[in-house]
């Protein structure tokens, strides 16, 4: 394989495209949105992260025809047995948001003082018949409120033991170093090094 030039990345999300091609900028790779060669997503029927993050990595290779990444993430609460997990987007349901997802894990929770989580995020990245698995993880626990009123998703409710807030209480520079997603592409950026495609 040679060297990677240009990078689909699988999302519409442009915050998602901007902290990607941070990574990948110094490498001289050209991050590419998807959406100039799909406006759609394919449905994500996988059972686990990685699954998801494959689905959607060979959607965008096979619209494009370039190497394309994907990424799933989510929360794992230990009390729930790694729920809400694959689910996270949609806990409460089709379509609900992130007040109503985080009101039914607060719900669910309870007062257990087992309030351990991790957000994990797998990427992938297609190019061809190869794929390239990397995941990244952050740990932390379940607040019984919300604090903070940045980042999105479970952010208000997932306390930092080692930062002493919230995640939603960090500045997006301070959250894009230390983030699930920003650990699972140093990891991926690191394994692509290695073989020499980057």
């Amino acid at each position: 394989m040679k060297k990677l030039t240009s990078l689909v990345v699988a999302t519409h999300n442009v915050h998602k495209l901007e902290e990607i091609a941070a990574w990948f900028g110094p490498y001289g790779v050209e991050i590419v949105p998807l959406s100039l060669f799909s406006q759609e997503m394919p449905a994500e029927t996988g059972t686990t992260f990685a699954e998801n993050a494959l689905i959607k990595a060979r959607h965008g290779y096979l619209a494009s025809g370039l190497p394309t990444l994907a990424d799933d993430s989510g929360l794992e609460v230990d009390f729930l047995g790694g729920a809400p997990g694959v689910f996270s987007s949609r806990f409460a349901g089709e379509g609900a948001n992130d007040e109503e997802n985080n009101r039914k894990l607060l719900a669910a929770m309870g007062d257990t003082p087992l309030r351990t989580a991790r957000f994990r995020c797998v990427m992938v990245l297609v190019w061809g018949a190869a794929a390239v698995q990397a995941e990244g993880v952050c740990p932390g626990v379940i607040l019984h409120r919300p604090r903070g009123e940045g980042g999105f998703g479970y952010d208000p409710l997932f306390w930092l033991p080692g930062k002493n807030c919230s995640m939603a209480e960090l500045s997006r520079e301070e959250k894009n170093k230390i983030s699930h997603r920003a650990r699972a592409l140093a990891n991926l950026v690191t394994k692509l090094e290695a073989e020499g495609l980057i």
